[in-house]
Formats: structure tokens, sequence, C-alpha cells
């Protein structure tokens, strides 16, 4: 049960999850399992689509295929863990596979923020500068602005996983919560963990101020253009583009200022598990949806894969 690491007693951890409801473990377990499984199809689906359709091998749908890697990622590292603690008793998991899940978890939350924004950006060229946009938004630089979103996830992800291994943690174990947060290791912590909070909250603080300050100096930037067209087509056309990154932008940002602005007090524990799975594994399975629902080339693509699979059964 226990071993040393750095001087720190370091042991398996106990995970309430959403054991405090009892009868909810079976009808949560289907709903969940249902999500997740809807998401890896749809996020693998897209992944798809976009390699075999050439005319999907633009930039916004580059981006769009990483977000969509980010996302099944992400809920492959929170949901098959989450599911097992609502079938078992034993909701333990090791001090190394409670890190290794934070460090995956945390550099595909970050990587998704700074992947939105860059998506921002490229609808920013894209409106603005609509004949230099396949010059400015080269296959170099929308490889670079990918690579750098990895890099910078897999940095900061680091960093907070340092911080985490220099505390001791000793006591019960108990996590009240079903994965491995930044916070829910720190409550299991018996040493000063000021300095480890205060760095979470810095680069949790810089990564939303700044992804967030692209994000909004870009549609600015395109409302402003938007106004000056006098073509009610322009002004259709540029927002079409733009409506479904948008939602998506609302629904990821919307729940992280929700969960580290308002649902922080002991009373609002359920709220924020709830809000954490919805982060984790519903998002994953909205963002396909909303950049699909109102694209004909996704839908054309989705409608010949069908009837290929249709005909090689028959």
């Amino acid at each position: 049960m226990q071993h040393e690491w750095n001087q720190s007693t370091v042991f398996t951890f106990i995970f309430l999850g959403f054991s405090e409801y009892p009868k909810l473990q079976v009808p949560l377990f289907l709903i969940f399992l249902t999500i997740y499984t809807i998401s890896v199809l749809e996020n693998l689906g897209m992944i798809l689509i976009i390699r075999i359709n050439p005319k999907l091998h633009t930039p916004m749908y580059f981006f769009l295929s990483h977000l969509s890697f980010v996302d099944f990622c992400y809920t492959t590292t929170i949901a098959p863990k989450l599911l097992d603690f609502l079938v078992v008793e034993d909701r333990s998991m090791s001090f190394k596979g409670c890190i290794t899940q934070f460090f995956f978890g945390c550099t595909c939350v970050i990587t998704q923020t700074f992947i939105l924004a860059v998506m921002a950006y490229d609808r920013f060229v894209a409106v603005c500068n609509p004949l230099l946009y396949t010059v400015a938004m080269s296959r170099k630089l929308c490889a670079l602005l990918v690579a750098g979103s990895y890099i910078w996830g897999g940095i900061c992800s680091s960093t907070l996983t340092y911080f985490l291994l220099a505390l001791s943690y000793c006591g019960s174990g108990i996590i009240n919560h079903f994965c491995c947060e930044y916070s829910a290791i720190i409550s299991a912590s018996c040493s000063d963990s000021s300095l480890s909070q205060l760095a979470c909250l810095v680069i949790c603080m810089f990564n939303e101020i700044c992804s967030l300050l692209i994000i909004l100096t870009s549609y600015v930037v395109i409302v402003i253009t938007v106004i000056k067209i006098p073509a009610k087509g322009g002004l259709r056309k540029a927002f079409s583009t733009c409506g479904s990154h948008l939602a998506a932008i609302c629904f990821c940002h919307g729940v992280i200022l929700l969960l580290y602005c308002v649902l922080k007090s002991k009373s609002s524990l359920l709220l924020v598990k709830f809000a954490t799975v919805f982060y984790s594994m519903v998002i994953p399975m909205l963002n396909p949806l909303i950049y699909s629902l109102r694209n004909k080339d996704v839908k054309e693509t989705l409608s010949k894969l069908m009837h290929l699979k249709v005909l090689s059964h028959s």
C-alpha cells in the first residue's frame, strides 16, 4: 500500500466518486458509458472524415482534427476510471496512476484551450483577409501553431506535476472526487501546499487570460470587419463560419469559469463533479456535432462512408 518517493509517504488514493448515491450508480454508469462511446466514435470519425475528404484539407479542418484528437485523449483519460468506480467497490488508484492521469488530463485541457484560440485566429484571417488566407495560414504556420499548443500544454502540465510531487502525502488518502484534479490531489497532502496552489492559480489564470484575449481580439476585429461589409450575404457567411467555433468556446470556457470561479464551496461538491463530467465527457461529445451539423462537406463524406458500408455488407 505504501512506498517512499522523495521522502514522501505515498499511498493508494481512495476516490468517493458518486458513492454517496448508491441507487444512482447503475443509471450513471449506463449514461456515462453511452456518452463516452458516442464521444469516441464521433471524434475518431471526425478525424477519419477530415483525412479522407480532400475538400476538408484546409487550415480550419486541420485544427479541428487536432481538437477532436485532444478531446478523444482527454475523455479517454478520465472516463474509463470513472466508469470503473461506478461498478466496483474498490475505488482506489495508485499514486503513480493518479499523477499520470493528472499529467495527461492537464496537458489535454491546456492544449484544447489554445487550439480553440488558434482556431479563433484562423477565423480572423479567413474573414478579414480572405484573399491572403491560403498564404497567411500556410501548412508550416498551422503545424507550428498546433505543435506550440501541445508543447505549451506539456510544459504547464509538467510544472504542475512537479509541484504535486514535491508535496508529502499521508493520512487516509480519501479524495471526494472521481478523477485526479489538482485540487483533489492537494486535498490528500499533509504538507504546506500554499506554493503549489499559487503555482496552479498563476498558470491557470495566465492560460485563461491569454487564450481569451486571443479569442476576444480576433472576434472583435471580425465583428468590426463584418459590420463594414455592405452586402447582407457577406454578414451571414462570416457569422456562419464563426458560429460553430463560438459555441465550442462558450461551452469550454463557460465550464472552466464555472468550475474555478463559482463552484468552490464544500456545499457544491456534487455540482463540481457533474461540471467535471460535463467538461471531460459531454463537451468532447458535443464538439464534433457542433462543427458538423451545418457543414455540407462533412455530411456528404459521412453519407458516402455509410453508403459504402451498406454496399460492403450487401
